[in-house]
């Protein structure tokens, strides 16, 4: 089953770089799609379809005016919806529990970057932390779906790749135009 990403409350020049590295990490690490919320960047949608364009994939962004009726909908059509904050249960809790349902239910992690919104407790079907500290969404993103995916995420072969890395203990080598 899919597992996608909501990025709440995207602001212009102050979340760029953030809001683009949580949508690199989703996609290195297994989610198929990111929407976000907040202000439109069209920014963000471009520089992560260059990416696919050179080291392959189809990780796919979505701009969404209105994140509560997107979440609200995808309730009801079955989907496990993941609240990741400092504020949960923290994820060695209910890691298992995260773990059954992923064959099973299209997951949608949301994570934040200003105050998450009162109501979004009672929309989400977990709440979960990384840890009960204040912390990054990029890092916490990246721990939750490398617990999901139990780090196989970290040999996907990306389709149509223009760039590869060829590991190597010194150095670096990376095979262009496959």
């Amino acid at each position: 089953m899919p597992i996608e990403i909501l990025r709440l409350g995207h602001r212009l020049h102050r979340d760029y770089r953030i809001t683009t590295h949580c949508g690199l990490v989703a996609r290195a690490f297994g989610a198929t799609k990111m929407y976000y919320s907040g202000f439109e960047d069209d920014k963000i949608t471009l520089n992560l379809h260059k990416v696919n364009d050179s080291w392959g994939g189809n990780f796919e962004v979505q701009y969404l005016k209105n994140w509560r009726s997107f979440l609200k909908q995808s309730k009801l059509e079955g989907s496990f919806i993941i609240l990741c904050t400092m504020y949960g249960e923290n994820l060695p809790d209910v890691e298992q529990e995260i773990k059954s349902i992923k064959n099973t239910s299209n997951i949608i992690i949301v994570i934040g970057s200003e105050k998450i919104p009162s109501d979004l407790l009672h929309l989400s079907t977990l709440n979960v932390a990384i840890s009960n500290q204040p912390h990054s969404e990029v890092a916490a993103l990246a721990i939750i779906l490398d617990r999901i995916f139990s780090g196989k995420q970290l040999s996907i072969q990306f389709d149509k790749a223009r760039l590869k890395i060829v590991p190597k203990k010194q150095g670096k080598k990376v095979i262009y135009d496959l």
